[in-house]
């Protein structure tokens, strides 16, 4: 896989790492592991766990079907923390 041109800013970093952050606290207050949430939202578990821990982005998509399988809106992971 070809390396980005230029690295990401560190604002963005952050962000991917929140949403991380989201996604590990949300799954676990609904019990699920990540085997689980993998299940539910048709992903590899290896994916729920280099979300969780900030490594990748999910697709869009992806992002949906997780929000799905918690019960939760999108927006719920997404959102800045003054919006929440």
């Amino acid at each position: 896989m070809p390396t980005r041109r230029h690295p990401y800013p560190d604002w963005a970093l952050a962000r991917r790492a929140l949403l991380g952050h989201r996604i590990a606290s949300l799954r676990r207050a609904a019990g699920l592991s990540q085997d689980d949430l993998a299940t539910a939202a048709y992903v590899d578990r290896r994916s729920i766990m280099r979300w969780e821990n900030g490594v990748r982005d999910p697709r869009c998509l992806d992002l949906v079907m997780v929000a799905h399988a918690l019960k939760v809106e999108v927006t719920d992971l997404v959102a800045p923390d003054e919006r929440r």
